[in-house]
């Protein structure tokens, strides 16, 4: 059979494992331990990629042809899946010898990202080569064999022409005039564990990219074999169902599997349509809304001068007023000082043929994303107009929404809003907050005065002004001489929102523990 070409990637790294064995064989260093480790590395990397693209391969075969001709494509999804199962039994019994290995070497050192006995030379060959430990790596070999067998028996003679599997356990050729077999050429003498296990993923590698190969091949054919068109069927196809008042109804009526020399005749409700490479193009105006049915007929010259005609199914399709949907994204209603999102649509209607207008305020935007901006309390009227074609456009709707201010904030001091806070807390905090709860607009608040009110036990009542937010140096010498008992209230709170206005918030109170 002739081989497939490898790709460059993987033909570097096959000759990368050749030399790095080359290179164990004569010294065994932290620079050859290390390459062995990144070329696991590589080729683990190698093997998921492969896998995401065999994964690929199958959801897009279910998805097309075993979707749409099951019948015919389930044969071949099913010789798949034995490739699949085949791989996968191998490629657990390898996992499993790699685990053993990287378990008896010591684990993971964290250090490395490599197994800690990697420089053993003895280990390897004790568990995979020697007779007393049940020569685990000829049992691999036995598999590795195996699975190719079944794997080719999948396919046919014409199918495995051109293929070459990646996988395979054959014995080296001699090197310098000395014979070595596959198992002690991958796990024998003075093989470092690090390399065995190499090994063991380069095999993994081969493993997936011969599923990979296979795969492609086998469900590829289903893709080749030729379908017989043996029958003849009307069909009409329409751009879309659903269409506005005074829009225009189109649809592709034509006749499936035609011969380039036929011309067929299409009438549709005793219409004559005109054809143009076998099919007619139906139009009709649309002049009130509701469901709207049509058939027809096909007529077909044989080559013995009969005509055959074609009976068109009964097709519908609906037509509805202009219609438009108005949607805030955020609140039911408009408020002023902070930009509120609006989007539009309007069925059957491109969003860039669109447009909207407001009557008080203003609106910004293009293709189904919109801004409105108000200034004062009210309602506003959107309306929405569209193109529906031949350059006509029409009002397709109007949306009433109620204007509202931003409602107000509330104060907050130590992250509260009155109740009991500690002397510690209390003493910490500098300065006062505006803040508004459940909005979901960022709406900031300026504070521009407040009172503040400190009574101690038994004492007389302190009173400060601030015009900000924080604690004037005479509010914070006060507040650093509470006690417990002592009572805090905040009151005469002025502050400014996006929409400009002052406003008087609520006071806060506290009771210092």
């Amino acid at each position: 059979m002739a081989g497939l070409k490898e790709t460059p990637r993987q033909k570097m790294m096959g000759i990368l494992y050749l030399v790095l064995l080359g290179l164990a064989a004569t010294t065994v260093t932290d620079h050859v331990l290390d390459a062995f480790r990144n070329l696991t590395v590589s080729l683990e990397t190698s093997t998921k990629n492969v896998q995401s693209t065999v994964n690929n391969t199958f959801t897009s075969f279910e998805a097309t042809n075993l979707k749409n001709d099951a019948v015919r494509a389930r044969p071949y999804y099913d010789r798949a899946l034995k490739v699949r199962q085949y791989c996968s039994d191998l490629d657990k019994y390898i996992s499993d010898i790699k685990t053993e290995l990287i378990t008896k070497g010591g684990g993971i050192d964290e250090a490395t990202g490599d197994v800690k006995a990697r420089a053993d030379v003895d280990m390897s060959p004790r568990l995979m080569t020697r007779a007393k430990n049940g020569h685990k790596a000829t049992e691999l070999k036995k598999r590795i064999e195996d699975t190719r067998s079944k794997i080719m028996g999948l396919l046919s003679p014409e199918e495995q022409k051109g293929l070459k599997l990646s996988l395979n356990a054959q014995d080296p050729p001699p090197r310098l005039g000395i014979k070595q077999t596959w198992e002690d050429d991958n796990f024998g003498d003075g093989i470092p564990l690090t390399a065995a296990i190499t090994a063991l993923t380069k095999i993994e590698a081969d493993l997936k990219n011969t599923e990979s190969d296979v795969v492609k091949k086998i469900l590829g054919g289903a893709s080749e074999t030729q379908i017989v068109l043996d029958r003849f069927e009307a069909v009409a196809v329409a751009p879309s169902s659903y269409i506005l008042v005074g829009q225009q109804y189109k649809a592709d009526v034509f006749l499936t599997a035609s011969s380039s020399t036929s011309n067929p005749e299409i009438l549709i409700g005793g219409q004559k349509l005109n054809v143009v490479d076998g099919k007619g193009l139906y139009t009709v105006v649309a002049s009130a809304e509701g469901e709207k049915k049509y058939a027809g007929v096909i007529r077909v010259t044989q080559s013995n001068g009969a005509v055959k005609e074609y009976q068109l199914p009964e097709q519908s399709y609906t037509v509805a007023k202009p219609s438009a949907v108005v949607s805030p994204d955020k609140m039911n209603v408009f408020y002023i000082g902070v930009p509120n999102p609006v989007s539009i649509s309007a069925p059957g209607i491109a969003k860039d043929k669109i447009k909207v207008s407001i009557s008080t305020g203003s609106i910004t935007g293009s293709n189904g994303a919109y801004v409105v901006n108000v200034s004062a309390t009210g309602k506003a009227n959107v309306t929405v107009s569209g193109d529906i074609g031949s350059g006509k456009s029409v009002v397709l709707g109007t949306t009433e929404f109620r204007i509202k201010r931003i409602p107000p904030p509330r104060v907050k001091f130590g992250g509260k809003s009155g109740g009991k806070l500690g002397t510690g807390a209390m003493k910490a905090q500098n300065r006062i907050f505006a803040v508004l709860e459940d909005f979901d607009f960022d709406a900031p608040f300026t504070i521009q005065h407040f009172s503040l009110f400190i009574t101690k036990p038994r004492g007389e009542p302190q009173v400060f002004e601030a015009n900000s937010n924080a604690f004037t140096p005479a509010m914070q010498a006060a507040m650093n001489g509470i006690v417990s008992g002592s009572r805090v209230f905040i009151d005469n709170v002025f502050a400014t929102g996006p929409d400009g206005m002052k406003r008087q918030l609520d006071p806060i109170a506290f009771t210092v523990e």
